[in-house]
């Protein structure tokens, strides 16, 4: 499958302002990855994206630029003083990368993200809503998915 040919394995409501679905994308031989269209028109101006290292360490966290400074609204209501507020800003900042995406919608994350998440051919392109997920495609399919029970735990977790 060539980089240019994404799988689409889930793609409708893509115009809803939110990431959903999933694709199958190839890294190419310098090592980007292709974002698909839809989801540029969805990260809006700048085309620019964070990638940040996911919390469990089993995949990337792509935001658009607009959401993760919401995001950083929570860190920023920490007091100085908040030494694990600083901490981990310090430690998220320092391993997170600002990208923007050429011509052609392809972005390269540096090799340190991309090991951590052992990301090395193929790439499965996540939607979650207000981000998306890199994972390699083993991990995406060792982490499972929710049965109907868990499911609807984890919906009123968080409160839908």
């Amino acid at each position: 499958m060539k980089d240019s040919e994404p799988h689409v394995e889930h793609s409708e409501g893509l115009s809803s302002g939110v990431f959903v679905g999933s694709f199958v994308h190839l890294l190419d031989p310098k090592r980007r990855l292709t974002i698909p269209s839809e989801w540029r028109d969805i990260s809006g101006t700048p085309g620019t994206l964070y990638v940040l290292p996911g919390i469990d360490q089993t995949c990337l966290c792509v935001f658009p630029a607009q959401e993760l400074v919401q995001r950083l609204k929570t860190i920023r209501s920490h007091s100085i003083a908040d030494q694990k507020a600083r901490q981990f800003a310090r430690v998220l900042g320092s391993q997170s990368q600002l990208l923007p995406w050429d011509s052609q919608g392809r972005i390269r994350i540096k090799d340190e993200l991309l090991e951590s998440a052992k990301l090395v051919n193929q790439v499965v392109l996540v939607g979650a809503f207000e981000r998306f997920e890199l994972w390699d495609p083993v991990l995406w399919k060792a982490s499972g998915s929710m049965d109907r029970a868990n499911l609807i735990d984890a919906a009123r977790y968080v409160g839908i």
